[in-house]
C-alpha cells in the first residue's frame, strides 16, 4: 500500500517555537548538570508502516489531534470539552456493541456509577470470572458511555463479564475521587466473585488507575486481583521518560508532553504532589504485584512510561509481559474494533488472563 509520508519538518510557527524552546531548555539543563548535551535530530518524513491493516493505517496516518494544545485550568472549563468528545464517541458505541455481541447495563455500585457488560456467549472457563475496568481520558474525559469502548472490546473479544467504573471527574470532583470510586467498586466486586478469578484493566489514565488500585489494595490489606492489564499507563505525570521527547509530535493522539493530557491531569490532581505513587505509580512499591500485561506502541508518547513500569515490575520479581504495537500512537488499539491489530491486542490480554485467573 502507498501512504503519504508525515513530514515532521514542516511544523507551524507555534510548533517550531515550542520545539526550539524545549531544545534550548534541555541544552541549558544538561549544561547546568554537567551532562552530555542532547542529541540534535534533523527533521524527517515518517511514513505509515507497510505491514499494518488498512484500518490501522488510517489511524496511524491521521493528522495530529485537533486542540491537542488546549490548556483548560479548571474542571468547569474542561466540562464542555468532555461533553463534546463524549457525544461524538457515544455515537460509535451502539455499533461496537452490536458487532461484538455485548450487552450493557447501567448500574450503581455502592453509590458509584458503573456499567455491567456481558457478552452474548460466555465460555465455561469464564463463567466464574469477573473483570473490573477503569477508563482513560486524562482524568477529565470520556464520561458515561464514552468510557466503554475498551470494556466492550475486552468483553467481546475475550468473552468476559466486565464491570466498567464511571468514576467522578472534574468539575464534579478532583483527586482522589476517581481512585476512591474505583476502589469502592473493587471492594464490591470481590463480594461478587473470588478475587482469584478476577482482573483489573484500563488504558492511559485507566492504566495508571489500574496500577494505583493495586498499590492501594496492598496498603489497605485488601484482596489483590489475579492479574492486571495496564495499557499505556500514565505512570509518571511528572513527564520523566525518553519517549516524551522522542515521540513528541509523532504521537498523533497525545502529541506533546505539554498538551491537553498534562493539563487535564493537573486539574484532577488539584495541587496534589504529582510524584505521589497514586498519580505516578511508577514510583510505588511493586513488590507483590499480580502478573501484569502491558500494552503500548512504537509511536506512543507514553512508551517510556510503559517500559519503565515493565522494568520495575521485573526488578520486583513480578511476571510482566509487554506487547508493543508497530507504528501505533497512544491507545490506537482501542480506536477501531474492526482492525485486526485491535483483536490481537485483546486476544493476547485474554490469553494472559486465562493463564492466571482461577475458574
Amino acid at each position: 500500500m502507498t501512504h503519504r509520508p508525515r513530514r515532521l519538518g514542516g511544523w507551524s510557527g507555534s510548533l517550531t517555537g515550542a520545539v526550539t524552546l524545549a531544545v534550548l531548555a534541555a541544552v541549558t539543563q544538561a549544561a547546568a548538570q554537567g551532562a552530555p548535551p542532547p542529541l540534535q535530530v534533523p527533521a524527517k518524513s515518517v511514513p505509515v508502516p507497510d505491514d499494518v491493516s488498512p484500518q490501522m493505517a488510517k489511524i496511524i496516518g491521521a493528522p495530529l489531534r485537533t486542540n491537542w494544545d488546549i490548556q483548560p485550568k479548571t474542571g468547569e472549563a474542561w466540562k464542555p470539552v468532555a461533553e463534546a468528545g463524549a457525544a461524538a464517541l457515544g455515537k460509535l458505541v451502539p455499533g461496537m456493541l452490536e458487532r461484538l455481541k455485548v450487552k450493557v447495563e447501567r448500574t450503581t455500585i455502592d453509590g458509584v456509577r458503573a456499567f455491567i457488560l456481558t457478552p452474548e456467549e460466555i465460555p465455561p472457563e469464564n463463567r466464574n470470572r469477573l473483570l473490573v475496568h477503569v477508563h482513560g481520558g486524562c482524568y477529565v474525559l470520556n464520561p458515561g458511555e464514552a468510557g466503554l469502548p475498551e470494556a466492550i472490546f475486552m468483553a467481546g473479544f475475550g468473552r468476559f463479564k466486565v464491570i466498567s467504573v464511571d468514576y467522578r471527574m472534574p468539575p464534579e470532583a478532583t483527586y482522589p475521587a476517581a481512585h476512591d470510586d474505583a476502589m469502592t467498586v473493587w471492594k464490591a466486586a470481590t463480594r461478587m466473585a473470588d478475587p482469584k478469578n478476577m482482573a483489573i484493566f484500563g488504558t492511559s489514565a485507566g492504566g495508571a488507575l489500574t496500577l494505583a488500585m493495586v498499590l492501594r489494595a496492598k496498603q489497605e490489606a485488601l484482596p489483590l486481583p489475579a492479574a492486571i492489564a495496564p495499557g499505556t499507563p500514565m505512570s509518571d505525570t511528572t513527564k520523566v521518560g525518553d519517549s516524551f521527547v522522542t515521540n513528541a509530535m509523532l504521537d498523533n493522539v497525545l502529541v506533546s508532553p505539554d498538551g491537553f493530557c498534562d493539563a487535564g491531569a493537573k486539574v484532577y490532581a488539584n495541587g496534589h504532589d504529582l510524584k505521589d505513587p497514586m498519580l505516578s505509580p511508577v514510583y510505588g512499591d511493586m513488590h507483590g504485584f499480580p502478573p501484569t500485561i502491558l500494552t503500548t506502541g512504537t509511536r506512543d508518547l507514553l512508551l517510556s512510561n510503559t517500559v519503565r513500569v515493565h522494568r520495575k515490575l521485573r526488578d520486583a520479581g513480578v511476571e510482566a509481559y509487554l506487547q508493543v504495537a508497530e507504528g501505533q500512537s497512544h491507545a490506537h488499539y482501542i480506536r477501531d474494533d474492526t482492525a485486526p491489530e485491535t483483536r490481537k491486542v485483546f486476544e493476547e490480554i485474554a490469553w494472559f488472563f486465562n493463564r492466571h485467573l482461577g475458574r
